[in-house]
């Protein structure tokens, strides 16, 4: 069985704002990168990282400083908000439409399960029995949980309270 731990990317300048980022790259802020760096100290005993290609994710590994092998991959990237990748956060609201419904231009919260739904069945493939660290982004992070954990609707998931922890466990 392959264990998957999941990590969000550090904190944002776009996040300490109020700024939505989507699929724009982000730029980790001074406290992210110190965030970053205690993930390493956390994850070092992983087999293998994987990471989205957006900017915010692969800089908070680079600063993690793991020796695992690091692959990034393009499915693991945040939902894209299309017109509104940068807006305020606000302008999302209310998310809960966009589970189906694509945000204008971009895509829907379903349409980021499915690309992790993918990514999980190459990692199952490709790396069981392994310790798989993942470093991508919140709608990542309600699909993980929609498929691997409590296998609440992403309706549910997408409005609930968001409690930082250091990293999520599941078994692939």
């Amino acid at each position: 069985m392959t264990r998957l731990i999941y990590e969000t990317h550090s904190i944002t300048v776009d996040n300490e704002r109020g700024r939505a980022t989507g699929w724009l790259p982000g730029e980790l802020s001074a406290e992210g990168r110190r965030l970053a760096e205690e993930l390493g100290e956390r994850r070092r005993d992983v087999d293998v990282v994987f990471s989205s290609d957006l900017r915010r994710a692969v800089e908070t590994v680079e600063l993690a400083g793991l020796s695992a092998p690091y692959l990034q991959d393009w499915r693991l990237r945040e939902c894209n908000y299309g017109t509104l990748n940068g807006a305020p956060v606000d302008a999302l609201d209310p998310r809960i439409e966009r589970v189906r419904t694509p945000f204008p231009g971009g895509q829907s919260y379903a349409d980021v399960v499915e690309l992790t739904r993918s990514f999980l069945a190459d990692v199952k493939q490709w790396y069981a029995d392994a310790t798989v660290l993942v470093v991508a982004h919140s709608a990542n992070r309600w699909a993980l949980e929609h498929l691997l954990g409590s296998g609440r609707p992403m309706e549910e998931l997408i409005v609930a309270p968001f409690d930082w922890q250091p990293g999520w466990t599941y078994a692939v």
